[in-house]
Order: C-alpha cells, then sequence, then structure tokens
C-alpha cells in the first residue's frame, strides 16, 4: 500500500513538474514570438520607391541611373493626382488666385510698355484690363454663386477678342474659366471647411510621396515619402477616410466615425472636383510607390538618421557590445576573486557574514539606484564628469558584481574537497591550488552566474540612462579616447523611441526591431557563453 501511494506521488511530481516546464516554456513563446514577429518587420518588409531613395541619398546604395528611371515613372503618375489637387485647391485658397490675378494684370502693363503702344490707346486697354481684374477678383470674394457667375460671364465676354490673345489678360479670363468649374461643384458657404480639409489631405499626399519635386526639406523624416507598404496603407486609409466624433444614437456618448471624402452623402468632398482624386489614388499606389519585398539586412550594420525614423542599428549594437564586454572585464575579476576568498581564505566570524548579507542586499538594489550612484561617483570623481562609456560600463559591472560573487562562491563550493587535499598533498600551496585546481573545476559554474549577468548588463537601461548613454551621437572614435565619449546603446535606444510618443506611433517597427536585435544579441552572446562552457565541462570530465 506505502509502495503505490509512493508511486502515485511519483507520478503526480512527475507530471506538475512537465506541466511547469510546458507553461514555462509557452509563456517564454507567447512572450518571444510576438515581440520578435513584430521585430521581423525591420528587417523584412515591402519597401517602396521612396525606400530605395532613401538608401541612395544617405548611404549611397543602388543605381543611380535604374533608381532616376523608376522616379520618373512613378512621378507621371503622381502628376495626374497633383493636378487634380491643385485644380481644385486653387479655387479654395483665393487669396492666391487673388495675388495671381494681380500679378497678371501687372505683366499686361509691362507688355504694352515693350510694345510702345500709343498713349491713348494704352489707356484704354488698361482700363478694359482693370475692368476683367475687378470682375475676377469680386468673383473670387464672393459666396453667391449667382453673383459668381454674373462676375465670370462679364470676365468671359472678352474670350473672343482678338486684340487680347497671347497676352496676359488672356490668361485671366482662362482663370475664369477654371473659376466656374470649381464654381459648380463647390458649397462656398464651407469654404473654411474645404480649406481646413484640404490641409490634411495635402499632408496625408505628403506622407505617402514626400515633398514636390524641387522642394527641398531640412530633415530627412521630411525629405521622403512612405518607405514601407506598411506605412503607405495607414496613410492611404487617413487620406480616404475622415475621422469624427459624432453623438451615438442615443446620445449619451461621442462614438468616432468614418466616413470616406469621396461619399456622394456624407464626404467632405462630396461632388466637388476633388472627389475622383481619392479612388485615383487607391487605384494608382501601386504605380506611384512600386512596393517590393526587401530584406534590409543593413538595419543590423547601418547608421540611423535623427529620431531613428530611417536607418538601422548599428551603432546601438557596437555600443552595447563595448558597455557589456567592458562591465564583464570590471565585474569578472573582481566577482571572482571576491568569491575566492570569502569560500578560500575568510573565517565565519561575524564581519564575513555582515559583508554576505551586504552583498544579497545589493543583488536586490533596483538598477536606478545603480544609475543614481553612478551618476554621483563614476562621472563627478572617476571620469571628471564625463559621462562616457568607461562610467557607464563601471556602473553595470557594479550591478551584476553580486550575481557574480554569489554565483562564484557556489561553483568554489561545489568543487570537492578531495581536489584540494590531492594538490595539496603533492606539494601545492594553497593559492596555486586554487589557481591549478579549484578555480578551473569551478569554471563552468562561474560561467553560468556570467551568462546571467550578461544578459542583464546588456538589457538594462536605468543604470546607463545617468553614467554614458545617449539616444543620438557619433560612433566612438577608436582611433582617439574612445573610452572617455558617450555611446549609444539598444536598451537606450528602446527607451527613447518609447518616451517620444509620437515617434514611437512613427515607427512602431524600428521600436520592436531594437528589441529583437537586443534579444537576438543577448541571446548570441548566451549561446557563445554556453559553448564555452561546455567545452570547459568537456574537458574536466577528460572528453
Amino acid at each position: 500500500m506505502r509502495i503505490q501511494i509512493r508511486q502515485t506521488w511519483n507520478h503526480l511530481f512527475t507530471v506538475f513538474s512537465s506541466m511547469s516546464v510546458v507553461l514555462m516554456v509557452a509563456a517564454l513563446l507567447l512572450f518571444l514570438v510576438p515581440m520578435l514577429g513584430k521585430g521581423m518587420s525591420a528587417v523584412f518588409f515591402r519597401g517602396t520607391v521612396e525606400f530605395r531613395k532613401m538608401q541612395h541619398d544617405l548611404y549611397g546604395l543602388g543605381s543611380e541611373s535604374t533608381l532616376q528611371k523608376e522616379i520618373a515613372a512613378t512621378q507621371a503618375a503622381r502628376d495626374d493626382i497633383y493636378a487634380i489637387f491643385d485644380r481644385f485647391s486653387r479655387g479654395i485658397d483665393t487669396d492666391l488666385l487673388a495675388g495671381e490675378a494681380k500679378r497678371l494684370y501687372r505683366d499686361h502693363g509691362d507688355e504694352l510698355r515693350y510694345q510702345n503702344v500709343p498713349k491713348d490707346e494704352y489707356t484704354a486697354l488698361r482700363k478694359q484690363a482693370k475692368g476683367i481684374r475687378n470682375h475676377l477678383m469680386d468673383a473670387f470674394e464672393s459666396v453667391d454663386k449667382a453673383e459668381i457667375f454674373e462676375h465670370l460671364d462679364a470676365v468671359e465676354a472678352f474670350k473672343s477678342d482678338a486684340s487680347l490673345k497671347g497676352t496676359s489678360v488672356e490668361k485671366l479670363i482662362a482663370m475664369a474659366a477654371d473659376y466656374r468649374n470649381i464654381a459648380e461643384t463647390v458649397d462656398f458657404s464651407k469654404r473654411a471647411d474645404y480649406a481646413e480639409e484640404l490641409d490634411a489631405v495635402e499632408e496625408e499626399l505628403f506622407r505617402l510621396f514626400g515633398p514636390r519635386p524641387g522642394v527641398e526639406r531640412a530633415l530627412a523624416m521630411e525629405s521622403y515619402g512612405a518607405t514601407r507598404w506598411d506605412v503607405v496603407q495607414k496613410h492611404l486609409h487617413q487620406l480616404v477616410w475622415q475621422e469624427s466624433w459624432v453623438l451615438s444614437e442615443d446620445g449619451q456618448q461621442m462614438v468616432q466615425k468614418q466616413v470616406r471624402r469621396d461619399d456622394p452623402k456624407e464626404g467632405s468632398f462630396a461632388g466637388t472636383q476633388l472627389a475622383p482624386m481619392f479612388a485615383l489614388v487607391e487605384e494608382t499606389v501601386s504605380e506611384t510607390l512600386r512596393p517590393r519585398r526587401t530584406f534590409y539586412w543593413r538595419y543590423f550594420v547601418q547608421d540611423s538618421t535623427p529620431g531613428h525614423y530611417f536607418g538601422g542599428v548599428g551603432p546601438e549594437i557596437l555600443g552595447t557590445l563595448l558597455l557589456t564586454v567592458l562591465a564583464m572585464c570590471f565585474a569578472v575579476p573582481l566577482g571572482v576573486i571576491s568569491a575566492a576568498y570569502l569560500v578560500e581564505y575568510a573565517g565565519e566570524n561575524w564581519v564575513i557574514k555582515i559583508i554576505r548579507v551586504c552583498i544579497n542586499t545589493l543583488a536586490g538594489v533596483p538598477s536606478i539606484v545603480y544609475g543614481l550612484f553612478g551618476l554621483a561617483f563614476f562621472v563627478e570623481y572617476v571620469t571628471a564628469k564625463q559621462k562616457c562609456i568607461t562610467s557607464a560600463s563601471m556602473t553595470l559591472a557594479l550591478l551584476v558584481l553580486p550575481v557574480i560573487i554569489r554565483a562564484s562562491e557556489e561553483a568554489i563550493r561545489a568543487v570537492p574537497r578531495t581536489y584540494r587535499e590531492a594538490a595539496m598533498g603533492l606539494g601545492a600551496g594553497k593559492f596555486r591550488t586554487f589557481a591549478t585546481v579549484t578555480l578551473p573545476a569551478a569554471g563552468p559554474g562561474i560561467l553560468t552566474g556570467i551568462i546571467l549577468s550578461l544578459s542583464r548588463a546588456a538589457g538594462e537601461t536605468a543604470p546607463i540612462l545617468f553614467a554614458g548613454a545617449v539616444a543620438l551621437g557619433p560612433i566612438p572614435d577608436f582611433a582617439g579616447k574612445w573610452w572617455f565619449q558617450p555611446t549609444r546603446a539598444l536598451s537606450y535606444g528602446c527607451h527613447d523611441i518609447t518616451v517620444g510618443d509620437k515617434l514611437a506611433m512613427m515607427v512602431p517597427h524600428n521600436q520592436y526591431g531594437m528589441v529583437m536585435t537586443l534579444i537576438l544579441l543577448v541571446l548570441c552572446l548566451n549561446i557563445v557563453a554556453i559553448v564555452i562552457r561546455s567545452r570547459m565541462s568537456k574537458k574536466l570530465r577528460g572528453y
């Protein structure tokens, strides 16, 4: 009976242990798979012609002749879209039209003076042109369609006047014809609403296609349109659909409502000359942006533009490696020596007990405290108030030191006493026994602590936040004193993008891409350490 109970308990323990492992793996996958999946979108995506243009301009990649042909082909399709937009927006922006009318009137005067027209004829022609201009200006200022058409009729009455052929006045008459087409479809009482919506439409066209030819922007993020197909879909939706907040049917709360801007009933541009543009953009979006499947492996080596809007995470990877490796260089020797002293040389007096309590306490101190200490001590006194790689890596070293000491202590204690006795029986001293026998035997256990410390050092943000990390800055100059220069890091880059709410919404792929890169980097560092530990273990076992 007791044997059956014992077997039952053994089976239950096995089942619960297996379930725990399964749940742990499932939780890990539940966290990692979505994160890595979203992060991979920074490397695998459908890049547009704007992406290839950006890569060529900023990094000198791609064939210029091929790119120019592609740009010319896409620009031809975009011109049709902008022609509709410009034709309509000119009719809404009456100040612009009035300014152009005044300019044409002045040009007409210059033309007459250049032709040496007699004074009487000059006066008559200028009076005629002034009347045409005034009718046109009155049409622009009016919101009454009957009055508008009356003024336009007065202007177009001169359309057949042969004396106006080839003059600037003929262009004034052409403006009247264009404005008539707009006036027939536009409710001028909503001119302010049209102007506001036009600004939103123009902004989304800019986000899709970038600045128009001949227009230069100072910022890289404003010099190109949508570089990725997922970004294209987002801005295309915002272009075509208008979002507003309206009362619900029960009148109790506000709900969000989406209406196509060209919807015949509720659209803000219903029945206007601009309405066909939205369908045209949807139909030709592939032609205007030419998406192509892209494997952006340079994401891991390229530098980024300000704000991480374009480019990769090469400097961040380099900075993370520098900080992690230097932190290990500071922490591992000190940690192993401290552990060796506590195990091999120190006794069990009250001072040693206090030291062990302090080490255990330091292992649980929040990382932000280490960051503030690094700022107050390392930055102020060690590196002469210079936030740099050295101060940041020493702060990280303090952070992981307790873990290394505790792991090294347990590894050294786990070495069988017979090893020490055999070495000392052969005449080796205590230090030589530790250096040649105990330490190599404890190596795999010490490496386990180092592996845990690597992961934490690479992923921490708070300790380096105050001590030496920067969001943007030059790559460390290895020809100079690079250890006194600040550096970028993946963990700090993730933090920088996240705290900038607007930026995080604009480049979510870069945010997740940094997280993915950090996970992969930590995984690679751990694999290297595990391989070294495995080889060390095999060597100790005589394999």
